[in-house]
């Protein structure tokens, strides 16, 4: 055999590498984020996609399921001037990838924060004996709050 048929092989299989690898399958409840040259293309829902090879790149890989975060005790201050700890778990989910992405620097931290800053409001309200007695009312304004916040 000639070694130019060598190089045709060669050429082939690298080109036969490069599109496979470049075929991704996005799983159930995830999102994939793809930028084209450096700037937001898509974001990939579930199922089979195609990239440009060297141009396209998945930058993350969101998760769309809900999610569960504890957050370490935040020290509040009642209405009555009383101070107490409270626990704090916040239950999300992401519904845009692209702004998780580009939105802010660090989301976790800054719903962390936010929940904190809202907290403190909602118990700043409240005297001891109504903080501790109408947890349902603090989780729906929280909500409402938060949801507000986080619609963007």
């Amino acid at each position: 055999m000639e070694p130019g048929i060598y190089i045709v092989l060669a050429i082939i299989v690298l080109l036969i590498i490069i599109v496979i690898s470049n075929i991704k399958i996005v799983p159930q409840a995830y999102v994939f984020v793809v930028e084209r040259l450096g700037a937001f293309h898509a974001a990939w829902g579930t199922g089979l996609h195609v990239k440009v090879p060297f141009i396209d790149r998945v930058t993350k890989r969101v998760s769309i399921k809900e999610q569960v975060v504890d957050f370490k005790p935040q020290s509040v201050i009642t209405k009555d001037n009383v101070t107490m700890q409270i626990d704090t778990v916040v239950f999300f989910q992401i519904t845009n990838a692209m702004q998780f992405t580009y939105g802010v620097e660090r989301p976790i931290s800054a719903i962390e924060n936010l929940t904190a800053t809202t907290l403190r409001n909602i118990v700043g309200d409240l005297d001891l004996e109504a903080t501790l007695t109408s947890r349902d009312i603090i989780n729906t304004r929280i909500t409402a709050i938060l949801d507000e916040a986080t619609d963007r």
